[in-house]
Protein backbone atom coordinates (compact mmCIF):
# COMPACT_ATOMS: atom_id res chain seq x y z
CA UNK A 1 0.00 0.00 0.00
CA UNK A 2 1.16 3.89 -1.04
CA UNK A 3 1.07 6.61 1.04
CA UNK A 4 -2.61 8.30 1.88
CA UNK A 5 -2.98 11.48 2.89
CA UNK A 6 -4.68 13.16 5.87
CA UNK A 7 -5.51 16.69 6.63
CA UNK A 8 -5.11 18.36 10.16
CA UNK A 9 -6.56 21.62 10.26
CA UNK A 10 -5.52 24.33 12.80
CA UNK A 11 -8.06 26.35 14.99
CA UNK A 12 -8.62 30.03 16.34
CA UNK A 13 -9.29 30.19 19.75
CA UNK A 14 -12.30 33.10 19.97
CA UNK A 15 -11.18 33.76 23.54
CA UNK A 16 -10.05 32.52 26.40
CA UNK A 17 -10.26 32.88 30.02
CA UNK A 18 -7.93 31.74 32.47
CA UNK A 19 -10.34 30.76 35.95
CA UNK A 20 -7.90 29.76 37.90
CA UNK A 21 -4.92 27.64 38.72
CA UNK A 22 -5.02 24.12 39.79
CA UNK A 23 -2.77 21.68 42.35
CA UNK A 24 -1.42 20.03 39.59
CA UNK A 25 0.57 23.42 37.75
CA UNK A 26 -2.23 23.54 35.30
CA UNK A 27 -4.72 26.55 34.52
CA UNK A 28 -8.29 25.47 34.25
CA UNK A 29 -9.62 27.53 31.25
CA UNK A 30 -12.94 28.50 29.69
CA UNK A 31 -12.64 29.04 25.46
CA UNK A 32 -14.27 28.75 21.79
CA UNK A 33 -12.49 26.61 19.96
CA UNK A 34 -12.51 27.28 15.78
CA UNK A 35 -11.58 25.30 13.23
CA UNK A 36 -10.14 26.61 10.24
CA UNK A 37 -8.94 25.91 6.86
CA UNK A 38 -5.07 26.24 7.05
CA UNK A 39 -3.77 22.24 7.12
CA UNK A 40 -0.90 20.37 8.00
CA UNK A 41 -0.90 17.91 5.18
CA UNK A 42 0.08 14.00 6.88
CA UNK A 43 1.21 11.05 4.75
CA UNK A 44 0.87 7.50 6.12
CA UNK A 45 1.89 4.10 5.05
CA UNK A 46 1.43 1.34 6.93
CA UNK A 47 3.66 -1.89 7.54
CA UNK A 48 3.71 -5.04 8.96
CA UNK A 49 7.44 -4.50 10.59
CA UNK A 50 5.95 -3.32 13.65
CA UNK A 51 7.78 -0.16 13.32
CA UNK A 52 6.66 3.87 13.56
CA UNK A 53 9.35 6.20 11.83
CA UNK A 54 9.44 9.84 10.97
CA UNK A 55 10.43 9.94 7.72
CA UNK A 56 10.04 13.56 7.27
CA UNK A 57 12.28 16.53 8.93
CA UNK A 58 10.25 18.54 11.48
CA UNK A 59 11.88 21.56 11.96
CA UNK A 60 14.41 20.77 15.25
CA UNK A 61 11.98 18.83 16.74
CA UNK A 62 13.80 14.87 17.23
CA UNK A 63 11.81 12.18 16.75
CA UNK A 64 11.23 11.04 20.40
CA UNK A 65 9.70 14.75 21.06
CA UNK A 66 7.31 14.57 18.05
CA UNK A 67 3.99 14.17 19.30
CA UNK A 68 2.78 12.29 15.34
CA UNK A 69 4.98 9.64 16.63
CA UNK A 70 4.03 9.48 20.25
CA UNK A 71 0.07 9.21 19.03
CA UNK A 72 1.46 6.66 16.88
CA UNK A 73 2.83 5.34 20.12
CA UNK A 74 0.11 5.52 22.60
CA UNK A 75 -2.34 3.62 20.01
CA UNK A 76 0.01 0.37 19.23
CA UNK A 77 -1.05 -1.38 22.45
CA UNK A 78 -4.86 -1.55 21.34
CA UNK A 79 -3.83 -3.05 17.75
CA UNK A 80 -1.76 -5.87 16.20
CA UNK A 81 1.87 -5.93 17.14
CA UNK A 82 2.57 -6.25 13.83
CA UNK A 83 1.35 -2.73 13.04
CA UNK A 84 3.98 0.06 12.06
CA UNK A 85 4.08 3.20 9.78
CA UNK A 86 5.78 5.45 8.14
CA UNK A 87 4.77 8.94 8.65
CA UNK A 88 5.68 12.20 6.60
CA UNK A 89 4.29 15.73 7.74
CA UNK A 90 3.88 18.46 5.36
CA UNK A 91 3.74 21.61 7.50
CA UNK A 92 1.90 24.33 6.55
CA UNK A 93 0.75 26.03 10.31
CA UNK A 94 3.23 27.99 11.69
CA UNK A 95 5.46 26.61 15.11
CA UNK A 96 4.36 28.27 18.30
CA UNK A 97 2.11 30.49 16.95
CA UNK A 98 -1.01 29.15 19.04
CA UNK A 99 -2.89 27.04 15.84
CA UNK A 100 -2.54 24.62 17.84
CA UNK A 101 -0.53 22.42 14.62
CA UNK A 102 1.49 20.10 16.71
CA UNK A 103 -2.03 18.81 18.24
CA UNK A 104 -3.82 18.63 15.27
CA UNK A 105 -1.05 16.61 13.61
CA UNK A 106 -0.94 14.09 17.03
CA UNK A 107 -5.27 13.79 16.56
CA UNK A 108 -4.75 13.33 12.96
CA UNK A 109 -2.27 10.73 13.28
CA UNK A 110 -4.34 9.45 15.87
CA UNK A 111 -7.47 9.42 13.67
CA UNK A 112 -5.65 8.01 10.77
CA UNK A 113 -4.15 5.02 12.22
CA UNK A 114 -7.08 4.03 14.44
CA UNK A 115 -8.70 3.55 10.80
CA UNK A 116 -5.56 2.04 9.12
CA UNK A 117 -4.56 -0.19 11.66
CA UNK A 118 -8.38 -1.50 12.42
CA UNK A 119 -7.92 -0.64 16.16
CA UNK A 120 -11.66 0.36 16.24
CA UNK A 121 -11.23 2.38 18.97
CA UNK A 122 -14.51 5.39 19.64
CA UNK A 123 -14.18 8.80 19.35
CA UNK A 124 -14.36 9.18 22.90
CA UNK A 125 -11.57 6.73 23.82
CA UNK A 126 -9.33 8.35 20.72
CA UNK A 127 -10.02 11.97 22.96
CA UNK A 128 -8.55 10.03 26.55
CA UNK A 129 -5.74 8.45 24.70
CA UNK A 130 -5.12 12.12 22.80
CA UNK A 131 -5.30 14.25 26.63
CA UNK A 132 -2.05 12.35 27.67
CA UNK A 133 -0.63 13.98 24.48
CA UNK A 134 -1.31 17.88 25.07
CA UNK A 135 -4.19 19.96 26.34
CA UNK A 136 -5.26 20.83 22.60
CA UNK A 137 -5.20 17.30 21.46
CA UNK A 138 -8.68 16.29 22.54
CA UNK A 139 -10.80 18.99 20.69
CA UNK A 140 -9.28 18.12 17.45
CA UNK A 141 -10.13 14.25 17.71
CA UNK A 142 -13.82 16.17 19.01
CA UNK A 143 -13.78 17.28 15.70
CA UNK A 144 -16.06 19.98 15.65
CA UNK A 145 -16.18 23.81 17.10
CA UNK A 146 -16.11 23.10 21.04
CA UNK A 147 -17.14 25.58 24.11
CA UNK A 148 -13.91 23.85 26.53
CA UNK A 149 -13.14 24.12 30.30
CA UNK A 150 -11.19 22.01 32.39
CA UNK A 151 -7.87 22.60 30.53
CA UNK A 152 -9.57 22.26 27.14
CA UNK A 153 -10.48 18.78 27.56
CA UNK A 154 -14.13 19.40 28.20
CA UNK A 155 -15.33 19.58 25.41
CA UNK A 156 -19.15 21.15 24.33
CA UNK A 157 -20.50 21.76 20.67
CA UNK A 158 -20.50 25.40 19.60
CA UNK A 159 -22.07 26.73 16.54
CA UNK A 160 -20.44 29.37 14.91
CA UNK A 161 -21.41 31.23 12.16
CA UNK A 162 -19.32 30.73 9.06
CA UNK A 163 -17.29 33.77 8.31
CA UNK A 164 -13.54 34.57 6.83
CA UNK A 165 -10.47 35.46 9.46
CA UNK A 166 -6.97 36.95 8.70
CA UNK A 167 -4.36 35.20 10.39
CA UNK A 168 -1.12 37.73 10.95
CA UNK A 169 2.04 34.92 12.07
CA UNK A 170 4.84 37.25 13.20
CA UNK A 171 8.12 35.80 12.50
CA UNK A 172 8.44 34.55 16.70
CA UNK A 173 7.96 31.37 18.56
CA UNK A 174 6.00 31.57 21.99
CA UNK A 175 6.53 29.11 24.12
CA UNK A 176 2.68 27.93 25.82
CA UNK A 177 4.39 26.65 28.95
CA UNK A 178 6.30 29.92 29.94
CA UNK A 179 3.54 32.18 28.74
CA UNK A 180 1.32 30.45 31.47
CA UNK A 181 4.09 30.34 34.13
CA UNK A 182 4.67 33.75 33.67
CA UNK A 183 0.81 34.69 34.39
CA UNK A 184 0.50 36.48 37.34
CA UNK A 185 -3.27 35.53 38.25
CA UNK A 186 -4.75 38.33 41.11
CA UNK A 187 -8.07 36.18 41.66
CA UNK A 188 -9.62 33.44 40.22
CA UNK A 189 -12.32 34.41 37.56
CA UNK A 190 -15.71 34.12 37.71
CA UNK A 191 -16.52 31.23 34.91
CA UNK A 192 -18.76 31.86 32.02
CA UNK A 193 -21.86 29.99 31.71
CA UNK A 194 -22.01 28.72 28.40
CA UNK A 195 -26.10 28.09 28.67
CA UNK A 196 -26.65 31.65 28.24
CA UNK A 197 -23.86 32.97 26.17
CA UNK A 198 -25.78 33.32 22.97
CA UNK A 199 -27.56 35.66 24.57
CA UNK A 200 -25.66 37.60 27.24
CA UNK A 201 -22.18 37.69 25.77
CA UNK A 202 -20.62 38.55 22.45
CA UNK A 203 -17.38 36.98 21.77
CA UNK A 204 -16.06 39.86 20.32
CA UNK A 205 -16.11 41.35 23.80
CA UNK A 206 -14.46 38.82 25.48
CA UNK A 207 -10.40 39.18 25.66
CA UNK A 208 -7.60 36.62 25.75
CA UNK A 209 -6.00 36.71 29.02
CA UNK A 210 -2.08 35.34 28.21
CA UNK A 211 -2.67 38.70 25.47
CA UNK A 212 -1.50 41.60 27.33
CA UNK A 213 1.78 38.90 28.85
CA UNK A 214 2.61 38.05 25.25
CA UNK A 215 2.31 41.65 23.87
CA UNK A 216 4.53 43.00 26.88
CA UNK A 217 7.73 40.47 26.36
CA UNK A 218 7.52 39.91 22.42
CA UNK A 219 8.30 43.22 20.48
CA UNK A 220 7.74 41.60 17.15
CA UNK A 221 4.42 40.09 17.99
CA UNK A 222 3.20 43.81 19.73
CA UNK A 223 4.09 45.51 16.35
CA UNK A 224 1.72 42.97 14.33
CA UNK A 225 -0.62 43.37 16.67
CA UNK A 226 -1.03 46.91 16.68
CA UNK A 227 -1.07 46.87 12.68
CA UNK A 228 -3.85 44.62 12.54
CA UNK A 229 -5.81 46.08 15.39
CA UNK A 230 -6.22 49.21 12.70
CA UNK A 231 -8.44 46.96 10.58
CA UNK A 232 -10.17 45.18 13.06
CA UNK A 233 -10.46 43.95 16.78
CA UNK A 234 -6.90 41.99 16.56
CA UNK A 235 -6.67 39.13 19.62
CA UNK A 236 -3.84 36.42 19.73
CA UNK A 237 -5.14 32.75 19.54
CA UNK A 238 -3.98 30.55 22.19
CA UNK A 239 -1.18 31.47 23.67
CA UNK A 240 0.28 33.61 20.18
CA UNK A 241 2.27 34.46 18.12
CA UNK A 242 -0.58 34.56 15.72
CA UNK A 243 -2.71 37.30 15.58
CA UNK A 244 -6.20 37.40 13.98
CA UNK A 245 -9.18 39.14 12.61
CA UNK A 246 -12.52 38.61 11.18
CA UNK A 247 -13.16 39.92 8.17
CA UNK A 248 -16.52 40.46 6.47
CA UNK A 249 -15.30 39.40 2.80
CA UNK A 250 -12.31 37.48 1.88
CA UNK A 251 -11.43 40.39 -0.67
CA UNK A 252 -11.18 42.65 2.56
CA UNK A 253 -9.06 40.10 3.59
CA UNK A 254 -6.78 40.17 0.59
CA UNK A 255 -6.58 43.79 0.35
CA UNK A 256 -5.03 44.20 4.01
CA UNK A 257 -2.87 41.30 3.41
CA UNK A 258 -1.28 42.93 1.09
CA UNK A 259 0.08 45.79 3.48
CA UNK A 260 1.14 43.29 5.88
CA UNK A 261 4.29 44.34 8.14
CA UNK A 262 7.81 42.54 7.28
CA UNK A 263 9.07 39.53 9.05
CA UNK A 264 5.41 37.85 8.97
CA UNK A 265 3.13 36.00 6.92
CA UNK A 266 -0.12 36.06 6.74
CA UNK A 267 -3.60 33.92 5.60
CA UNK A 268 -7.34 34.61 4.73
CA UNK A 269 -8.90 31.47 6.04
CA UNK A 270 -12.50 30.34 6.40
CA UNK A 271 -14.41 28.82 9.41
CA UNK A 272 -15.01 25.10 9.04
CA UNK A 273 -18.06 23.36 10.71
CA UNK A 274 -16.31 19.86 11.30
CA UNK A 275 -12.97 17.95 11.08
CA UNK A 276 -12.66 17.27 7.37
CA UNK A 277 -11.88 12.84 8.81
CA UNK A 278 -14.68 13.32 11.07
CA UNK A 279 -16.36 10.52 9.19
CA UNK A 280 -13.44 8.15 9.96
CA UNK A 281 -14.62 8.01 13.88
CA UNK A 282 -16.83 5.20 15.65
CA UNK A 283 -19.40 6.71 17.52
CA UNK A 284 -19.61 5.70 21.64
Amino acid sequence: MGFKEFLAPAKLNLFLHVVNKRTDGYHNIQTVFQLISLYDHIFIKTNTSGNVRRISDHHGIQEYDDLTIKAAQILKPFCENQSGADIFIKKNIPMGGGLGGGSSDAAATLIALNALWQCHLSQKELQELALKLGADVPFFVFGQNAWAEGIGEKLTPFSIAMRYYLVIAPNETVSTREVFESLELTKDRIPLKIAGFSDELDLKNLANDLEKGVLKKFKGISVAFDWLNQFGQAKITGSGSCIFIPLNTKDIGKEILEKKPQDTIGFIVRGLDSHPHLNLMVET
